[in-house]
């Protein structure tokens, strides 16, 4: 685990080395990777999505990389600590690990919104676009061409921030929440797609 100072984020990078300039496809955690459990914090409860599994073999296998982007803000309030983050994060890889699947960096942030006692002005926390910008510099990523799914609207949004090219929303988790805002971030540079993943 690395803390990155000063804003704190967490970071993992797993795959050191990764062949520049390849393109990415970012992925939020719950509700998108893994079923979704409000201030997940017992690695018990982590369950993945089985059709998400299989978009990361497929990556791994094109040589694009996948990372993990996740806002965690039940650490931010209280609710629980970096050290069942890690565990939860521990058991995540084991189940990726034991369907062929590999993540090859992951990032975390522990910001609340504002209104819950958060900063008012987060470079890290989604919709902000800090998480997927560090892990353009760390990987040396083609962000352009790189993708995001997630199940909210601050997943696609934070990507689009960063230039990415496609966001993809998907229907598990906060999906069907967000799908009106999220298809209103569609534009000529930025295409927004619907899946259900479920």
């Amino acid at each position: 685990m690395t803390l990155i100072e000063p804003d704190g984020i967490w970071c993992d990078v797993r795959t050191p080395g990764f062949p520049a300039h390849r393109p990415a496809l970012f992925l939020d955690r719950d509700g998108t990777l893994i079923e979704l459990v409000d201030y997940l914090a017992s690695p018990d409860k982590v369950c993945l999505i089985d059709a998400v599994v299989e978009a990361i073999r497929t990556a791994n296998n094109a040589g694009v990389a996948v990372v993990v982007v996740t806002n965690q803000s039940g650490i931010g309030r209280g609710y629980y600590d970096w050290t069942a983050f890690e565990a939860v994060q521990t058991r995540l890889y084991e189940l990726l690990m034991a369907a062929d699947a590999r993540i090859d960096a992951a990032y975390a942030c522990p910001h609340p919104p504002p209104s819950a006692g958060g900063p008012a002005g987060s470079l890290y926390r989604k919709p902000a676009p800090g998480m997927f910008l560090r892990a353009g510099t760390d990987l040396a990523l083609d962000l352009v061409k790189s993708r995001v799914a997630g199940d909210t609207s601050a997943d696609l949004a934070a990507g689009k921030a960063a230039g990415l090219s496609a966001g993809l929303l998907v229907e598990t988790g906060y999906g069907d929440r967000d799908l009106v805002a999220a298809r209103a971030l569609e534009d000529d540079r930025y295409d927004v797609a619907w899946a259900d993943w479920s």
